[in-house]
């Protein structure tokens, strides 16, 4: 049996960016995609703190060192700039693998900067 578990999550990052025009996907600051190991074009699950509203895209590269996360395509009706997003990969692990699973976790302050990063 394969159980699907949290494989890392970027905590209460605040949208800088909404682009409706755009194809689709999530820019994320490349700094942030290296610290929680997401993969640009990896499935990503996005919690919207402020109103609540949960949905997924894509990751793409965002620039280096610039706090980018970016809404693009139709996920830029989820939510405004300001507003602070979890967000969140998983990946499924066999009952043997989940019980020593440990994931990343990436948090941040107002401007997407590490703060800290924690194995929970």
């Amino acid at each position: 049996m394969q159980r699907i578990m949290l494989r890392a999550k970027i905590h209460r990052a605040t949208v800088t960016q909404a682009d409706l025009h755009y194809e689709g996907s999530c820019g994320i600051d490349e700094d942030l995609l290296e610290a929680a190991d997401i993969r640009e074009f990896e499935k990503i699950e996005l919690y919207n703190v402020n109103n609540g509203q949960r949905f997924s895209t894509y990751a793409i590269r965002g620039k280096r060192g610039s706090g980018e996360i970016s809404l693009n395509g139709a996920a830029a009706r989820c939510a405004h700039l300001g507003d602070l997003l979890i967000i969140c990969t998983y990946a499924p692990l066999s009952n043997e693998e989940a019980s020593s699973h440990v994931p990343k976790v990436v948090f941040v302050d107002d401007n997407n900067r590490i703060t800290g990063l924690k194995k929970i």
